[in-house]
């Protein structure tokens, strides 16, 4: 079965509504899920206040997405797939996305001409799962202890109470297939480039900002999680989209 996706939909509000503009298709980080990432944080509140419709993606082993299946195709194009099934019918769209959701928005502007603009967020220059060595991941999961600590981390985050552990070392597995590289697949589209100044995991996204032609690059406080969570991310948003 293909991989599926699921979503929620906040309606525009505001003066702004109803004038046409595009929705924002809001994009989570891994081991997380768009409620934690984007209704918590306020940022999808503060789009459909803009006038904007905002919808709220769980992607395939998160949240209310599908589960993964032992036997599935896992791999980056077909999670695009799921999510470019789930954007709306027609018309152009916003992405707005996160660290994980960030990696496939790279790639989903690539396979659908709708998207119009790209804000990408804790965007890693370099593939974090390649080098995962999904069984011994899995035999962390089951108690034993690793000898890697990041391994032992992400042990720790898939493990995490309401996270599918089944599902999400399949996804690992299944990215690290076709990994993320910057020099391929370079966005011909309007981009926001958004990293924590305490952020090791965006560390050389200065390069990558300077390769895209329509690229721009805002550095807000905070680490990975906490760039997420900062009113600067929040505007850096925001004046983009507007």
């Amino acid at each position: 079965m293909p991989l599926t996706v699921s979503t929620r939909t906040l309606p525009a509000a505001g003066d702004a509504a109803g004038r046409g503009n595009a929705p924002v298709v809001l994009l989570h980080g891994f081991a997380s899920d768009g409620e934690t990432d984007f209704v918590a944080s306020g940022l999808a509140d503060a789009i459909a206040a803009s006038g904007r419709e905002a919808i709220v993606v769980d992607l395939p082993g998160h949240g209310t997405g599908g589960a993964i299946g032992a036997d599935e195709d896992a791999s980056t194009g077909a999670v695009v797939r799921a999510i470019r099934e789930a954007l709306p019918e027609s018309g152009p769209v916003d992405v707005v996305a996160y660290s994980l959701g960030a990696r496939l928005a790279w790639a989903l502007a690539a396979a659908e001409p709708r998207v119009q603009r790209l804000v990408l967020g804790g965007l890693s220059p370099f593939e974090p799962f390649a080098g995962v060595d999904v069984a011994a991941l899995v035999r962390a999961l089951d108690g034993e202890a690793p000898a890697d600590p990041m391994l032992g981390m992400m042990a720790a985050m898939i493990g995490a109470p309401g996270r599918d552990r089944d599902s999400l070392p399949r996804l690992i597995a299944g990215l690290a297939r076709e990994p993320f590289d910057p020099a391929q697949d370079v966005p011909a589209v309007p981009v926001l480039f958004v990293a924590g100044a305490d952020d090791p995991m965006t560390a050389g996204i200065d390069r990558v900002a300077e390769g895209v032609a329509r690229g721009q690059l805002v550095r807000v406080p905070g680490d990975h999680l906490g760039a997420l969570a900062s009113p600067e991310f929040r505007q850096a948003v925001l004046d983009f989209l507007a």
